[in-house]
């Protein structure tokens, strides 16, 4: 499988499969169109830490430490853990933290945004819609000269620390220690934070796909951005093997419902679905790649992708306490000043961020 995995048809293959392990953790117990949502996800381990005091999205999701040490594991045994990092640290944390505000005001990563559309949830087509807009905005700046700047190699020691922190969280989970009155970790009781697939299967299916995302380079944003930059179609084809796998097992199981009203964990503002998505678009394009692929290099040891998941993780904890998440009822009083606030501060990274010369 590594053969396939490494080849043109990877994509393809990496594609298919996470969209069937997307939907049977739904099936198993991961909220409605939320087999994977790096968003979503990050957001209830800030709860789960303490950094958000929103009850109902607090959970150590273990997908996320699967993702980061599968693809560890994989960069180890196939002779790929690079260590590096030192290309604009504090510039990549800022646009982890507005590449999460953008998508918690959508309610969803890219991931979870094909999923959402493969379930039937027609307020993701804003979304999608937003984030190629996000991601072309991005391939102007790309073209213009944008560059973060070289990484440099690091010590082989430095890049241990992503997956120290993943195993970390994991601890964490299965040990659920407490460190004091009204102190973490917290668990949700009630809402989404409080449906999720059995630990160990979820684990699992995180590790699974941290293995196949690095070995075929799986990204969702780069796809688009490859395809829009180049006719690179090498990458896409993954995302369209995800979407019709996800379909084709969401009508398999009876939980395909198309529709606008009644979504899981939706809303339906047109406008601010697709803002959202184009502000998290551009954010991830500046940075390099989507969500998860940022996990995986992390895995690999580039520490800068690893700043971005900080940042990220630290933006969950902005939307929920600054009142700018949504929720199904809509965006949150702050959703749009937040959202108006990273395009304008992307759009200065992308036009100072620019290599001498151009």
């Amino acid at each position: 499988m590594d053969k396939t995995l490494t080849s043109k048809y990877g994509p393809c293959l990496a594609g298919g499969l996470i969209g069937l392990i997307a939907v049977a953790l739904t099936h198993f117990g991961n909220p409605g169109n939320m087999g994977f949502c790096v968003a979503c996800f990050t957001r209830d381990i800030a709860g789960a830490l303490g950094f958000h005091r929103a009850g109902v999205v607090q959970y150590i999701r273990p997908e996320i430490p699967g993702f980061i040490l599968g693809s560890f594991l994989s960069a180890l045994i196939f002779r790929e853990y690079s260590p590096r990092g030192g290309s604009s640290p504090a510039v990549r944390f800022g646009l982890g933290l507005f590449a999460m505000l953008g998508a918690l005001v959508f309610l969803g990563c890219p991931w979870r945004a094909y999923l959402r559309v493969s379930g039937g949830d027609w307020n993701a087509l804003y979304g999608v819609g937003g984030l190629i807009v996000g991601i072309f905005i991005g391939i102007l700046f790309l073209w213009g000269g944008f560059s973060l700047g070289a990484a440099d190699r690091n010590p082989k020691a430095s890049g241990l620390v992503m997956p120290l922190i993943a195993v970390s969280l994991l601890a964490f989970l299965f040990l659920a220690p407490k460190f004091g009155e009204n102190a973490p970790i917290f668990f949700s009781t009630s809402g989404p934070g409080s449906l999720h697939a059995p630990a160990l299967m979820a684990l699992g299916a995180g590790l699974i796909v941290g293995w196949l995302a690095q070995r075929s380079r799986f990204c969702t944003v780069g796809a688009i951005r490859d395809f829009l930059m180049m006719g690179d179609a090498y990458l896409l084809k993954g995302i369209i093997s995800f979407m019709v796998v996800a379909f084709a097992a969401n009508y398999a199981l009876g939980t395909f419902k198309p529709g606008f009203e009644g979504q899981p964990v939706a809303h339906t503002d047109e406008l601010w679905n697709f803002l959202g998505m184009v502000l998290s678009g551009l954010a991830f394009t500046l940075a390099g790649g989507c969500p998860g692929r940022q996990l995986i290099m992390a895995g690999e040891g580039d520490s800068d992708a690893g700043i971005f998941v900080l940042g990220m993780l630290a933006g969950a904890a902005v939307a929920h306490n600054f009142s700018a998440a949504s929720s199904g009822a809509g965006i949150g009083a702050y959703g749009m000043h937040v959202t108006i606030a990273g395009l304008v501060f992307c759009v200065f990274v992308g036009l100072l961020c620019r290599e001498k010369g151009e």
